[in-house]
C-alpha cells in the first residue's frame, strides 16, 4: 500500500491560532511504494502539483529513488517456525509487515540468491519511537525476538 510520509516542516508558523505556513515553508516528504508496482514520477508530480491549496507554488527538487525488494512468500518449514517462536515467545501468533522494502543489501540479497528465505525483523517495543529523536530499544522485546530467531534456527 502507497504511504506519504510529511518528515520536516520548516518555518510552519508558531501560533496555534495563525495556523498558516508562511512563504517560504520546504515540506520533506517520502514517498513509499511496493516494489511490485510502479508509480511513474510524472503521475505522483501531476498528483501532488495539480490544484495546490491556496493558489500555492509546489516544485520537486532533488528527486531520488532506491530500487525496492519484494519478499518472497514463505516457504512452509519457515513459516511453520515462525509461528512457534511467536507463540513460545509473545504467546500470539506472529504477523507480516511489509514497510518501505528499500533496504539495499536485501535487493541484492534477494537477486543474488533467489531461492534463499529471508526473516528481516526489527525491535519495536512500546514506545521505541524507530528512528526518532528519542530511539530506545526496549529490551524485553529484544530478548524475546532473539529468542524466536534463535527457535527459527533451531529448526532449519
Amino acid at each position: 500500500m502507497p504511504c506519504l510520509s510529511l518528515w520536516v516542516l520548516a518555518r510552519v508558523a508558531a501560533r496555534a491560532e495563525r495556523r498558516a505556513i508562511n512563504a517560504c515553508s520546504r515540506p520533506s516528504a517520502s514517498f513509499r511504494h511496493p516494489a511490485w508496482n510502479s508509480y511513474p514520477l510524472a503521475a505522483l508530480t501531476e498528483a501532488l502539483t495539480n490544484d495546490a491549496p491556496s493558489h500555492a507554488k509546489v516544485t520537486f527538487e532533488n528527486v531520488d529513488g532506491a530500487t525496492g525488494w519484494n519478499a518472497p512468500p514463505f516457504a512452509p518449514w519457515l513459516d511453520a517456525a515462525i509461528q512457534e517462536s511467536s507463540e513460545a515467545f509473545f504467546g500470539k501468533p506472529a504477523v507480516s509487515l511489509g514497510e518501505g522494502g528499500t533496504i539495499p543489501l536485501m535487493g541484492l540479497l534477494g537477486e543474488s540468491f533467489p531461492e534463499a528465505q529471508f526473516v528481516i525483523t526489527g525491535v519495536l517495543g512500546p514506545g521505541s519511537n524507530a528512528h526518532g529523536p528519542n530511539e530506545f530499544l526496549h529490551l524485553e522485546m529484544a530478548e524475546r525476538l532473539t529468542a524466536c530467531v534463535a527457535w527459527i534456527v533451531a529448526k532449519m
